[in-house]
């Protein structure tokens, strides 16, 4: 299996405008579908994912099992606004790593969207949902905790990793665009369901080598092709 790293520095004016133009912008700013567009529009069905935008000065990463060469010539068929608005003029590709040792550590950074499939299939808030199963708790229960265990799991599957150290960087609750079904006049309609935003940092351990490659081809929770679920990797060094 081939993993490329991908970065690109979108135009912050030039994305806001292309996505305010397609109504892919969510009340509280949230961009994530707009970039999942865009990267659809530029690469097709080579679209890279999971990915992750830093913001304007660090720009945006993603992961692709395509060739860097099969990349380019993508990115040189996209329309000039969509060119503009990803900055494909700075578009880098360069190979990740796929040979993992069992027992490497490595620090990590991962955006997640911690949620539950709930039986009448809608997305449930791990925390929310571990409140309702506790009904009367001895200690109040917080998100953290929560969370973390919601990765912990994740990591877990197929032996891909074990967490060392984990701490929750960042949170807050975002909405996010999702579209389904068609209105009246056509269009599609827009739903902005509302939902947990967390970064997670730590440290883990490579379990089964190419189980860790597939967790990191794949991302990590739902939402993966509208920016969560990357998990961004460095050498090991103290949390």
């Amino acid at each position: 299996m081939s993993l490329f790293l991908l970065h690109c520095s979108p135009d912050p004016e030039a994305l806001s405008i292309w996505a305010t133009r397609h109504r892919l912008l969510s009340p509280d700013g949230e961009n994530g579908y707009a970039l999942h567009a865009l990267l659809t529009a530029a690469f097709g069905e080579r679209s890279p994912k999971p990915f992750r935008y830093l913001g304007a000065r660090q720009g945006l990463l993603a992961y692709s099992d395509h060739p860097p060469a099969l990349l380019h010539d993508n990115a040189a068929l996209a329309t000039p606004d969509v060119a503009r608005a990803l900055g494909l003029d700075t578009l880098a590709v360069r190979p990740f790593p796929t040979a993992w040792t069992t027992g490497q550590t490595l620090n990590f950074e991962v955006r997640v969207r911690p949620v539950l499939r709930a039986k009448d299939g809608r997305e449930r808030d791990a925390f929310l949902h571990a409140i309702e199963a506790e009904s009367s708790p001895e200690q109040p229960i917080s998100r953290e905790p929560i969370y973390a265990e919601w990765l912990r799991k994740q990591f877990a599957e197929q032996d891909a990793a074990q967490m060392l150290q984990v701490g929750m960087d960042a949170f807050r609750l975002s909405r996010v665009i999702r579209r389904a079904g068609v209105d009246e006049a056509g269009q599609r309609k827009v739903r902005t369901p509302s939902g947990p935003d967390a970064v997670f940092k730590g440290q883990l351990r490579v379990g089964d080598g190419q189980a860790f490659t597939r967790l990191l081809t794949r991302g990590i929770g739902r939402h993966r092709a509208f920016g969560f679920g990357m998990l961004l990797l460095k050498p090991a060094r103290p949390c």
